[in-house]
Parts: C-alpha cells; structure tokens; sequence
C-alpha cells in the first residue's frame, strides 16, 4: 500500500521505517511548522503536577529548574516517551485524546490544594484548564509554541501524489486537516481522494475534512498506525 505521513520528520521516522520494513510504499508530507514560544518564568515547585497534551509541549518547555520526579500527565504514549526521554520518572499517560486526560488527572491527583501546570501550544482542540477549574483544581496554563501552516512544498512530490494516489492518509490534529484542506484545495487536488482511506485522531479532526469525498474515515488513537492497515 501507499501510505501518506504528516506529521514533522521526527515525529514520523519511527512509523515510517516500521511501514517500509512491512514492504509498504510511505511519502512524507509534514503540515505544520512548529515554533517556541518565549513565555513568563515558572517556578516550579508551586505545581504538585504537570499536564502535557502534546510531545511538542515537552519539547519546547526549558527543563533546568525541574524536579523530575514530579507526577506527570501526558495525553497518550507518544507524549509519554517524548516526557520519559526529557528525563520525568513518574508519568502517566492517557490513551491519546483529552477526555480521556481529564479523566486520569482526576482519578490520579487529589491534591487540590498545590496547582497543577498545564503546558500547552497556542490552540488546543479543548479548554482543559477550564473543565479542571470546574471540577475544583487550580489549573496554570503556560503556551510554550504555535503553530503554521506549512505553505512550501515541492512541485515534483504533488505531482507524484497525482500519479500514485496513497491508500492511507493520516491526520494527527485538527491543526494538521485544517493544513491539509489547505494543501488539497491549493493544489487544486479534490478530486483525487475517491480511493484513499483518511485515517484521523477525532471526530473534530475528520469533520474538517468531510468536505472532500474519501473512500472511507477512520478514527484512531495514536499508536494504532500499524493495526489500521488491517481494517481496509
């Protein structure tokens, strides 16, 4: 099969030497541009906690004041590794959206009294910081990066997409299919989707791009890449 991969390289290299070693065909098109974000200094000994609902607000958060062995919260596995790899011992990981987060932070932390920080990119697909305010938590929300749309992309690779249309794509953020529509309509490639299975993370994500007519949509979590191919 030809599968199209979207997010950055880094975030990609694993799945796609994996989808090559099992003798699959994989182009890469990375959506979004990723950028830090200057923000206030934190100290962190305030928190008895830290929420993160992405790898790149592990990524870009400055480590040195840290104390590792603080409990935290991570949206799904690949946000886990990247918090593990950043040297934090005492994770835990929900399984890839953020209801499912919420729910973890309050089955797993009662102490209400000590604030939990919350890092986080500009725009985010749910308020959790509100939601945990409303179940009675001090919540601190700090952005530490944004994203852009990725507008450069080589004329050779679209029109190698045209030629061998991929029977998988997958999206990974409702940032990522809003880039993407932009990408399709662009290109002026709408019509060639027909036969393509879009694989997305949430319902928000896939309605995005309900506009574009796809062979079939389907939901997944991450790290769920490789079963999917046994679904179609």
């Amino acid at each position: 099969m030809h599968i199209l991969l979207t997010r950055p390289l880094e975030d990609s290299l694993e799945i796609i030497l994996k989808f090559k070693s099992l003798g699959h065909q994989v182009s890469h098109l990375p959506l979004l541009d990723i950028e830090k974000i200057r923000y206030e200094e934190i100290r962190f000994s305030d928190y008895g906690g830290i929420i993160f609902t992405s790898a790149n607000a592990v990524k870009f958060l400055d480590f040195d004041k840290i104390n590792k062995n603080i409990l935290c919260f991570c949206v799904g596995d690949i946000t886990e590794n990247k918090a593990r790899s950043a040297g934090f011992q005492n994770t835990i990981a929900a399984e890839g959206n953020v209801s499912n987060l919420k729910e973890l932070i309050l089955q797993n932390y009662e102490t209400k009294d000590k604030p939990l920080l919350y890092i986080s990119g500009e725009i985010v697909s749910a308020d959790l910081d509100q939601q945990l305010s409303n179940e009675g938590y001090n919540v601190k929300r700090i952005i530490n990066y944004k994203v852009k749309y990725n507008s450069k992309f080589n004329d050779n690779f679209i029109e190698g997409l045209k030629a061998n249309k991929p029977d998988i794509v997958y999206i990974y953020s409702q940032n990522s299919a809003s880039s993407f529509l932009n990408f399709i309509k662009i290109n002026q490639t709408e019509n060639i989707w027909m036969n393509t299975n879009l694989m997305c993370i949430g319902e928000k994500t896939s309605s995005i791009l309900n506009e574009i007519k796809w062979k079939k949509i389907f939901l997944f979590n991450p790290g769920e890449e490789e079963f999917l191919l046994y679904k179609i």
